[in-house]
């Protein structure tokens, strides 16, 4: 990678990255162990950010099969909670796309993890399926954090990599969806069994509140330590007039009239709705057709959620960049094809 270093004067700040002046001083190259501010800090907190999201939004997954019994609920309830679960993702994702032209994807990604951590918490107040269909549908909110996720990193880098830069984003925040299965199955449930007396009821209600207080404190990090945009943030950069005040309905006009927008969204659907639908109903299926633990169900369903083919992928590009050969991503879509 280079190791060019951006000479800026003083009263335009010293980036630690060399940037392209013509693309709004948006960054031409990319240093994994660095988090200056402003690219490097929103990079590290764009996938921080959608990973955490991950961890809350299925935190309940590797618990169903015992919060079932204690409840008392039917597989089919089972599901129709897991489809609340990302019906009300579905529906926000649409107006967030809107409202990171209008105000930048920084402060709506510290809301929306702040604001998805206290249904998060609140799990282990649950005791009837209406309650449990209320609380899965507005954790799922977290997943909309996908969309400030790309933006934010786009917003940071050059169109010549921004295309790495947002499989790196996304890919490293969507392991949160098997690390979740791991740590909240296999690490921190049997962890909250020895502190509640083997009390299995009252580990489960429990053990939710810490994904919550990291996403609570993630959210806050969020907000008061990273940058909008490389110049700042949009608020002083609209004061100063340095940018112009976007609309947020029309953003969402011009997006929804393009037939690529379409398109894209079937693709999407067909393969984040298989994902989502693993993460939701692995471990259940292992304790039902197996009967194993949770604790080895998790374990074993965090190797789906890993989605270990997907990330190799992933690392592709930053291969390509530090050994300068781009034949690399062709051999390997070649051979996991």
């Amino acid at each position: 990678m280079s190791t060019e270093i951006a000479n800026y004067d003083e009263a335009v700040g010293n980036y630690a990255l060399a940037v392209d002046e013509n693309q709004d001083d948006k960054a031409k190259e990319i240093k994994l162990c660095s988090f200056a501010r402003p690219h490097m800090r929103a990079f590290h907190f764009a996938w921080w950010g959608f990973f955490i999201a991950f961890f809350i939004w299925f935190a309940i997954a590797p618990l169903l099969p015992l919060i079932k019994v204690d409840l008392g609920l039917t597989p089919q309830d089972i599901w129709t909670t897991n489809i609340c679960a990302v019906a009300f993702d579905i529906c926000m994702r649409f107006v967030f796309g809107a409202v990171c032209d209008k105000y930048g994807a920084r402060v709506p990604m510290g809301c929306v993890l702040m604001l998805a951590s206290i249904p998060t918490a609140c799990i282990g107040l649950v005791n009837s399926l209406t309650g449990l269909i209320c609380i899965r549908l507005f954790i799922g909110l977290a997943g909309s954090t996908f969309v400030m996720c790309q933006c934010w990193a786009t917003r940071m880098f050059t169109k010549e990599i921004v295309g790495m830069v947002n499989g790196l984003v996304g890919g490293w925040g969507n392991v949160g969806g098997g690390a979740t299965q791991l740590v909240m199955g296999t690490l921190l449930f049997p962890l909250f069994k020895v502190f509640t007396g083997q009390d299995v009821s009252l580990a489960w209600r429990t053990v939710t509140l810490v994904p919550a207080a990291v996403a609570f404190t993630t959210g806050i990090a969020v907000i008061c330590f990273s940058d909008d945009c490389p110049k700042g943030n949009y608020k002083e950069l609209k004061k100063s007039g340095e940018m112009p005040e976007v609309s947020a309905a029309a953003s969402f006009r011009g997006g929804a009239v393009d037939i690529n927008t379409w398109m894209l969204f079937i693709q999407y659907a067909c393969c984040f709705g298989v994902e989502l639908t693993v993460n939701n109903a692995a471990v259940s299926y292992f304790v039902k057709r197996f009967e194993l633990s949770i604790e080895s169900a998790s374990a074993i369903a965090s190797i789906f959620g890993f989605m270990v083919r997907c990330e190799i992928l992933h690392i592709i590009p930053v291969l390509e960049a530090f050994l300068d050969y781009e034949p690399i991503s062709s051999f390997c879509c070649t051979m996991t094809s």
